[in-house]
């Protein structure tokens, strides 16, 4: 009898908890795809391996790494041309890059998910059934097919990238394609480093094993690397979805904070549904740090969001809305990683405008490049009243106790899943980047 009883409290104080997220509907659990496990394994191999990048010294894992919450740990990532990992990398004196990476490293958490059709901060590559392989990119007509989704086709994009992971100029024979605009063609930027991979005996044989009877291209590539961030980062058994689910209810604060969060704040108005995300697009005054998002042939260093993409005014300096799963550990904040803190970023909601006028940049987490300004467009005054101009989110208030309240919530969204983990090795012998 005792024991039902605790059961039955368990359940009531469940229902109390439940009351403000299920006034928001937060629809059916995500969808998680099966894969196969030699093709997750291969991705595995593949995302830590330097072999991708044009000067063999930049994996994906160098700005997505597990020990930094999946992202980088700073504001603005340095790829090609630095040493060292998260906070402690460091621009090569040998081979300095040109600018730092002009936005944040997103977090990986749950990308498998179906319902991630749109990637990037400004959504440019994203699910679109009249476009080639039903997936719309900057390349448009010009990109090459047999992609499994969307996650598989982002990972062609910072391969061709100078600053993330090509190399630059002339330094090596990635970059040099990159540099003509040689990058879907038969002999093109993509199908040099599917070359490299299949000269490596064990990568010849892993993919036979995994895909026999297919040829090794970076489609091939991106789709066994889509399969492993799928599965090694699935996180959806945090304490609130435990909580949801007729599981233990969560700690006072961190309930409170999560009445907060589907009430008063106005949280879930953009950061809906189970993931805490609508995928959508919104402009909230973010400041802008670093060199801005531009074509080489502009000259500013402004980001102007989804506009970019979408040519529709009401898009200017709108920024697609993170998911918050794991977010405690995916710090600096925003598009570029203006924000420090959960505290600061949460604060910069309350009164998007007035934070922004009041910005520091000395609170962005910048590794040193010595003689580049990061703070051109934050000094002029144009600039910032157009960014103020296009913010769409009203001021709120919260005290000081609310804002811990919700920052404890937001720990209850903490599912730190590690699978697979860090090889110790690849097959191409470079080094892998250790935490």
């Amino acid at each position: 009898m005792r024991a039902l009883l605790r059961r039955l409290a368990q359940i009531g104080a469940a229902a109390c908890l439940f009351s403000a997220a299920e006034a928001q509907d937060l629809g059916p659990r995500p969808v998680f795809l099966k894969r196969d496990p030699a093709r997750v394994k291969l991705g595995q191999l593949l995302f830590y391996d330097p072999i991708l990048s044009g000067n063999r010294t930049v994996s994906c894992a160098t700005c997505h790494h597990p020990a930094l919450g999946t992202a980088d740990g700073v504001s603005l990532g340095i790829g090609d041309g630095g040493r060292g990992l998260g906070r402690k990398r460091r621009v090569s004196p040998e081979n300095p890059p040109e600018q730092r990476i002009p936005r944040n490293a997103p977090g990986l958490w749950n990308l498998g998910a179906t319902e991630f059709t749109r990637f990037f901060h400004d959504g440019r590559l994203e699910l679109d059934p009249s476009h080639p392989n039903g997936i719309r990119t900057p390349l448009g007509a010009d990109m090459t097919r047999g992609f499994d989704g969307p996650l598989a086709a982002q990972a062609m994009f910072p391969v061709l990238s100078p600053d993330e992971m090509a190399g630059h100029y002339s330094e090596n024979e990635i970059s040099r394609l990159v540099r003509q605009g040689l990058l879907a063609q038969p002999s093109g930027a993509w199908d040099a480093i599917a070359a490299r991979v299949a000269s490596i005996p064990e990568y010849r044989n892993r993919f036979d094993a995994a895909l026999p009877g297919q040829d090794i291209t970076f489609a091939a590539i991106a789709n066994v690397i889509a399969d492993f961030i799928a599965v090694e980062w699935r996180a959806d058994q945090s304490p609130f979805d435990r909580a949801m689910t007729g599981g233990a209810p969560l700690p006072p604060q961190a309930r409170a904070g999560q009445e907060l969060f589907y009430g008063k704040a106005g949280c879930a108005s953009c950061h809906a549904g189970w993931l805490q995300t609508d995928h959508d697009f919104h402009a909230i005054a973010m400041p802008q740090i670093g060199p801005g998002k531009a074509a080489r042939f502009e000259n500013h260093a402004r980001d102007d969001g989804r506009i970019r993409v979408s040519g529709g005014a009401k898009d200017a300096f709108a920024f697609r809305t993170p998911s918050l799963r794991n977010v405690t550990l995916t710090a600096p904040y925003g598009h570029n990683g203006a924000f420090a803190t959960l505290e600061a970023i949460i604060r910069h909601h309350l009164d998007p405008v007035a934070s922004l006028r009041a910005y520091d940049p000395a609170q962005a987490i910048l590794p040193a490049m010595p003689g580049v300004r990061d703070d051109v467009v934050l000094s002029d005054p144009q600039e910032v009243d157009a960014i103020a101009a296009a913010n769409a989110l009203a001021p709120t208030s919260l005290t000081d106790d609310e804002v811990a309240q919700l920052i404890a919530f937001l720990h209850a969204l903490e599912d730190e899943t590690e699978r697979l983990g860090v090889p110790d090795a690849v097959p191409s012998g470079l080094p892998v980047d250790q935490p």
